[in-house]
């Protein structure tokens, strides 16, 4: 059903407006999931390979509407929701609209490797908990956690 989901999301409604992100993001954002047994039924290059397939239909979607503009397609793995999620905006790659610390990648492999790696979608495990805790709550803090990865591929007309 994922690889189904993947290849839809080319012909899903698509919104690129750049005086007005939060519409893109309502309209171009969505969220991916799959059952254990799914996940581990799939390979990461057959995921892989159909978030590069829904890259190119943006891609000649977007020419052809003729929009003159940067526009990235881009996925991350949010193992808090045990989630892919991907979304498009009139963006270039580093002005994505993440809050938090995150790196963009060209390398999407490493993305989908630790989703079909989730043995346990969407559950908090304890060290997770601790994280969400003030500092001064916390003894022996760990370390921040790794910022998180982002696949972009560029569907717009310019880069930016």
């Amino acid at each position: 059903m994922l690889l189904t989901w993947i290849a839809e999301l080319a012909d899903e409604p698509l919104v690129l407006e750049p005086a007005d992100r939060r519409v893109e993001w309502e309209t171009n954002t969505w969220w991916l999931s799959a059952e254990v047994e799914d996940r581990r039924s799939l390979s990461v290059a057959e995921v892989v390979a159909a978030f590069e397939r829904t890259a190119a239909a943006l891609r000649r979607r977007i020419r052809d509407t003729g929009f003159a503009g940067a526009a990235t397609f881009y996925v991350w793995h949010d193992d808090r929701a045990g989630q892919l999620r991907c979304s498009t905006g009139s963006v270039a790659p580093d002005e994505l609209p993440f809050d938090g610390a995150h790196v963009v990648s060209g390398a999407l492999g490493p993305v989908v490797e630790g989703f079909l790696a989730d043995e346990n979608p969407g559950v908090v495990t304890l060290s997770d908990a601790d994280e969400a805790q003030e500092p001064s709550e916390r003894a022996g803090a760990d370390p921040a956690p790794p910022p998180l990865l982002v696949w972009v591929s560029s569907v717009g007309t310019t880069t930016g």
